[in-house]
């Protein structure tokens, strides 16, 4: 029997069967998804292979190969990972400029893994009401074209009061989409736009620190009204990237790996090298510095003494 995982309560995970039924599941006890060593080895937006027991629960024992997949560190000193979603057609990456403020290194962090594992992503600037003031608004209007001129799909929307949610209903209509983001941002408030009567929970932002408080415990599909399913995921304030190679990360910054192709030597890390032409482009502003600190602190975490356990 065959079917998708829409949701994982951490030990369980629920399965729709291709004849319609939710099966709690486990995963059998010598499975595993080998070369790669994450927290969950099954999940959300997973294709499956299941036993059924005769209490009606099942066990899970083969996964389709994945098209792709959103993986991030599972923590700073861990060289596990967590998968955020599988099979994933598009990722809605959710952003806030204020209350709380998204950071732009977590933006390039999720855009840079994104790239890595073939996840079209559109970046939401959401609670677009709050930002009221000339200075606020020429934040926004500057962070979307930093974002816009590279190539990337951006829309705003303010899903307190429903502005944008049909436009954003219409682009994830018949895929599999992963929406994202720091704990705060509204990601379950834009659930609860989409599919009235979800009851997706949501939290009052912290007064202390401006930060959002986890509503979301685990991954959990959505099924859209106008077909394809929407991935719920838990808020996460830092993105870890994993499994990159030094001589790769400059592959997943579109704009960095256009004008590298300028570099004198062909392993140029755009770091020091004479002749690189990210370095000129850099000091000539046609790249961003914040997308290039960003490159940078990447770069560091493929240095394999960076989560290195302490003894």
């Amino acid at each position: 029997m065959d079917g998708l995982v829409i949701k994982n309560t951490g030990s369980w995970y629920i399965v729709l069967t291709d004849d319609n039924r939710e099966i709690s599941s486990k995963i059998k006890g010598n499975f595993r998804i080998k070369g790669i060593r994450t927290t969950n080895p099954v999940a959300v937006g997973d294709r499956v292979s299941l036993t059924v027991n005769p209490d009606g629960t099942g066990f899970i024992t083969a996964i389709t190969p994945r098209k792709n997949y959103i993986i991030r560190r599972a923590s700073n000193l861990s060289k596990e990972s967590h998968i955020l979603a599988a099979n994933v057609d598009r990722a809605f990456l959710v952003v806030t400029l204020d209350h709380p403020a998204t950071s732009t290194t977590f933006i390039d962090r999720f855009l840079a893994s994104s790239e890595a594992y073939s996840v079209p992503v559109t970046i939401v600037f959401n609670k677009v009401d709050l930002l009221d003031d000339d200075e606020s608004r020429e934040l926004l209007d500057a962070v979307d074209y930093l974002y816009s001129s590279i190539g990337y799909d951006t829309m705003r929307i303010c899903a307190k009061n429903g502005e944008g949610i049909e436009q954003l209903a219409n682009k994830m209509s018949g895929n599999i989409n992963l929406l994202a983001g720091n704990s705060g941002v509204g990601k379950s408030t834009i659930i609860n736009d989409l599919i009235p009567g979800s009851m997706a929970r949501t939290a009052e932002i912290s007064q202390l620190h401006d930060t959002g408080q986890h509503t979301t415990t685990f991954s959990e599909a959505y099924p859209l009204a106008g077909g394809g399913w929407v991935i719920d995921t838990p808020g996460v304030k830092g993105f870890g990237t994993i499994d990159f190679q030094r001589n790769e990360v400059a592959h997943f910054f579109p704009e960095i790996f256009r004008i590298s192709a300028d570099c004198r030597y062909g392993d140029c890390t755009h770091t020091h090298e004479p002749g690189c032409a990210v370095l000129n482009a850099l000091e000539e502003n046609m790249i961003a510095r914040s997308r290039y600190n960003s490159y940078l602190s990447i770069l560091e975490d493929t240095d394999p003494e960076k989560y290195r356990k302490p003894f």
